[in-house]
């Protein structure tokens, strides 16, 4: 019989007082600090319940505590309930930060014990900071024992391939002579690379080994003109092998990692000076380093490179959202049409357009698992439709699905809300807010230079004047055949720590999703993906702006146009030509009949 949470956490604190030690903390991550993670990582969710993909657990000898953010809040109190689990709602009024808890909680001879390699080096050294401010003793060696989490998966490893320069654009020898000229100007021995999706962008390779992710599992060393690369061994073919020797990259097996690191320590004569990312390494990762000389904290020059698109990925890019935006479109048709008719649930509207999208010849795997939401289940940011307590889409609500796809040539996210019959005033005029900050953030030019901070208010601002707000940011990176969700750029009023702020430029793509969402009642969502691109050149310095990359209808069914000005009608009329000038080709006599009508103008 399945343990409940109560009797894990029951089970776990045996243990604790067995070692002596007062609290452990689990949070959501590998050994690569991944957003999304393989099954054998979810320790967090094991021993708390909560299935969000980002949350940290702090587990005590009598109380714990979980921290998660306004994505999740709804979510988690449902999924917390009976667990004896304390939520904390993070960015709430009155709400301490995790090290803010702790640095009042600890008490001189606490032990706080945790895995080192799926904690990054800046919460190891917080950590390391408030356990020695309060006395307490910080342990990083934990590692969960099996017979604390019975029957847990095994991490799973699958097979890696190339990435043909008709997708990357830029040929792996050049990427690495990159690299090695950044070390140069840094003066710096050794670079060192946990971060997935940077490892697969550098050296133009994929995986799947993380559900939605075309990554896999590896490490990578570059020291003195030499470059090692952790991969499972047997995960690889051959002409990959011949590959890695034409450009003198050397290959390990990816289970050896910590054996090396501690025979580097022990055979080294030199300082070093090696370049680290600490948001996106491990803790012990560092330790491990910081024996071999000065170990500075750099953000992964990777990242950077990644996330401007080249003209070959754009290119793709662009043919990859027209056929994404078709499938949804041909979905939304289908939605409007016979959600009456037929029985349709929130499961099964997202298993067709899950098909639908794999009907498109370039596709590989979603990018995330499709939201499939209506009614009170769409305030739920992250929701995840359940087969087994199924809601069926019926006339008087609000329907949301937030999906994406993995295909040759692209990573697509996409969010529509419909209206499925009548709704009420308040929920429509909600639904036109939305669209409005929407629209004004696509129209957006700016200045070189600018952050996402500096455009946020542009979707905000239609809510913000109605005393509302959305527990998140407005956009995030989008990775090109890569993870759904890339940094370093963003869109968001706050200024996080530890979260870089980089200026958009040319190439980068980003999301443009504001919300509302009303616990209990509703939840609306429009997103599109912007391509930023060069608007014009003058005196007065280079102006920025977006091209919306996705192409789909907005409904107009929950528009009010009262709440709009001139400009604001003109932005939904003009997108909608767009849209139905783009998509109509591919679409038959009866779906081309319907886009016309709702893509009409207001």
């Amino acid at each position: 019989m399945m343990k409940t949470v109560k009797e894990r956490l029951e089970t776990l604190r045996k243990d604790m007082k067995k070692n002596g030690q007062n609290y452990i903390f689990f949070t959501t991550a590998d050994s690569h600090m991944s957003e999304y993670v393989g099954e054998c990582f979810k320790e967090r969710e094991y021993f708390s319940g909560f299935t969000g993909s980002n949350g940290n657990l702090l587990v005590g000898d009598k109380d714990a505590y979980l921290w998660t953010d306004g994505r999740y809040f709804v979510q988690a109190e449902k999924e917390l309930a009976g667990s004896g689990i304390t939520l904390m709602k993070m960015g709430s009024s009155g709400v301490p930060t995790l090290f803010e808890f702790l640095e009042k909680t600890l008490e001189s001879g606490d032990v706080l014990a945790t895995d080192g390699r799926r904690i990054s080096v800046t919460n190891g050294l917080k950590f390391e900071d408030v356990c020695k401010k309060n006395g307490a003793l910080f342990d990083f060696s934990y590692a969960l024992q099996d017979s604390l989490w019975t029957k847990r998966p095994m991490q799973e490893f699958g097979n890696v391939w190339t990435l043909d320069e008709k997708y990357s654009g830029e040929s792996t020898e050049n990427k690495i002579a990159k690299v090695f000229s950044e070390m140069e100007k840094k003066k710096a021995t050794d670079f060192f690379l946990s971060k997935l999706d940077d490892i697969m962008w550098l050296f133009n390779l994929r995986g799947c080994d993380i559900k939605c992710n075309p990554v896999a599992y590896s490490y990578a060393h570059f020291s003195d003109g030499k470059i090692l690369l952790f991969l499972k061994n047997g995960a690889y073919a051959t002409e990959i092998s011949d590959y890695f020797r034409r450009i003198g990259i050397e290959t390990r097996d990816y289970e050896t990692i910590d054996d090396y690191l501690k025979k580097q320590a022990e055979h080294t004569n030199e300082k070093r000076r090696i370049l680290l990312d600490f948001s996106a390494n491990g803790y012990s990762i560092y330790q491990a380093f910081s024996k071999l000389g000065e170990v500075e904290n750099f953000e992964n020059m990777t990242g950077l490179w990644k996330a401007v698109k080249n003209e070959t990925e754009q290119n793709n890019l662009k043919n990859i959202y027209l056929k994404d935006s078709v499938a949804l479109t041909k979905f939304i048709c289908y939605i409007k049409q016979n959600y009456e008719k037929e029985r349709i649930t929130e499961a099964s509207a997202a298993k067709k357009i899950d098909l639908l999208r794999q009907g498109i010849p370039e596709f590989i795997d979603l990018s995330f698992p499709t939201i499939s939401a209506y009614g009170e289940n769409a305030a739920m940011m992250h929701y995840e439709a359940d087969e087994n307590e199924d809601v069926i889409l019926e006339r008087g609500g609000i329907y949301l699905v937030d999906s994406g796809g993995q295909y040759h040539g692209g990573t697509t996210d996409v969010t529509r809300s419909l209206i499925l019959g009548e709704v009420s005033p308040e929920v429509k005029k909600h639904f036109t807010l939305v669209c409005i900050g929407m629209l004004r953030l696509q129209n957006a030019r700016f200045m070189s230079g600018c952050t996402g901070r500096n455009l946020d208010i542009l979707a905000r601002a239609p809510l913000w004047n109605e005393a509302m707000d959305y527990k998140c940011g407005t956009g995030h990176g989008i990775g090109y055949m890569l993870n759904v969700h890339e940094g370093p750029q963003n869109i968001s009023w706050q200024k996080r720590e530890n979260v870089a702020e980089a200026p958009l430029v040319p190439g980068m793509l980003v999301s443009d999703e504001p919300g509302v969402y009303v616990a209990g009642s509703h939840g609306i969502r429009t997103e599109n993906i912007l391509l930023c691109e060069k608007y014009a050149e003058n005196e007065d310095g280079e102006f920025l702006c977006f091209h919306p990359l996705t192409l789909v209808p907005i409904d107009l069914d929950g528009i009010l146009p009262e709440f709009m000005t001139t400009e604001d009608r003109r932005n939904l009329n003009e997108y909608h030509s767009k849209v139905y000038e783009e998509l109509s080709p591919y679409l038959n006599d009866e779906e081309k009949n319907w886009l016309k009508n709702v893509t009409k103008a207001v």
